[in-house]
């Protein structure tokens, strides 16, 4: 059983700063991609960041030049630096891990104060 666990969530204020860590672990065989999501006001779950195995990086429009994905590969490990929140950044967010199946962590929650 793939687990994805998920941690560096909670309340910081507008302009602060929070790192997410996420840690995959279970028969993880070729990664393809992994990456963060959050839930949208229509409840659905929408891309922030992912970051693929040959390296290349996705952002959303909102969240260029203020989020940067990393990975730690051997470790099955992937981070979201988040810089310069603001209170529309708040929300659960979830790491999922494509490989072959889609995995979903069980999130956590980001809260930006204004």
């Amino acid at each position: 059983q793939v687990d994805l666990v998920e941690s560096g969530g909670g309340l910081v204020e507008s302009g602060g700063s929070l790192r997410l860590s996420c840690r995959a672990s279970g028969p993880i065989f070729t990664i393809s991609t992994m990456g963060w999501y959050r839930l949208n006001s229509e409840n659905e779950r929408e891309l922030v960041a992912n970051i693929r195995s040959d390296g290349a990086t996705d952002y959303a429009d909102s969240v260029k030049g203020r989020f940067t994905i990393s990975r730690e590969k051997g470790e099955n490990t992937i981070y979201l630096r988040m810089d310069n929140l603001r209170p529309d950044d708040t929300g659960v967010y979830f790491c999922r891990l494509e490989m072959g199946s889609t995995y979903w962590g069980l999130g956590t929650q980001v809260t930006v104060s204004s």
